[in-house]
């Protein structure tokens, strides 16, 4: 019978979370893109006439 290779188990779980990590990081930047415009949009109105 062939012995369990726990390195192997140890690494695929490292890489998948470093995959759901990835994810997230992703998710978290486009939500963050997808708001600055907004705000930059905001804060760069022409200013009245004078």
């Amino acid at each position: 019978m062939a012995k369990p290779n726990y390195s192997y188990d140890k690494r695929q779980r490292e890489i998948a979370k470093k995959k759901q990590q990835d994810e997230k990081d992703a998710r978290k930047r486009e939500a963050r893109e997808a708001a600055k415009p907004t705000a930059e949009a905001a804060g760069k109105t022409p200013p009245a006439d004078r």
